[in-house]
């Protein structure tokens, strides 16, 4: 499996810092994200009672699994030490700050990994300079080659 990237999260938001956490996963949601059946739209972390979870992220049915398949979209718990859920619930409470998955991995050891970014949402001509970079980027590549 390649990593999973989302890529609309680095258009709409400046990612100001970024964490590797784990994720608690059921048998067959594991083999789905093995076939690399993962979708990031809508996806977001929220805090409740302390604890951190990943909402909206989509993970399709495993195709051999039995009755004992997962739902496809639920909430899932992220795994982080104490120090860096206080640091990121102190954060969140500061205005326009949000918690949002950008990259979803198999470790060296075949573990499942998330990476989360806190993020600030961008303005509208923040994004068309994004929009500017890229392809004057490309044009650089583009005329080198």
């Amino acid at each position: 499996m390649a990593e999973m990237n989302n890529r609309q999260a680095y258009y709409n938001y400046h990612i100001e810092d970024k964490y590797v956490a784990g994720i608690v996963l059921l048998g067959t949601e594991v083999k789905s994200i093995r076939e690399g059946k993962v979708s990031f739209n809508d996806a977001f972390c929220l805090f409740d009672s302390g604890e951190l979870w990943l909402r909206g992220l989509y993970i399709a049915e495993y195709k051999l699994g039995t009755s004992n398949n997962h739902i496809a979209v639920h909430d899932r718990k992220l795994l982080l030490t104490k120090r860096e859920l206080s640091k990121l619930q102190n954060k969140i409470k500061e205005k326009g700050f949000t918690i949002v998955p950008l990259k979803l991995f198999l470790n060296n050891k075949n573990l499942v990994k998330v990476e989360i970014g806190l993020g600030k949402g961008k303005k509208l001509h923040d994004k068309r300079d994004t929009i500017k970079q890229r392809d004057t980027e490309r044009e650089i590549k583009r005329y080198l080659k």
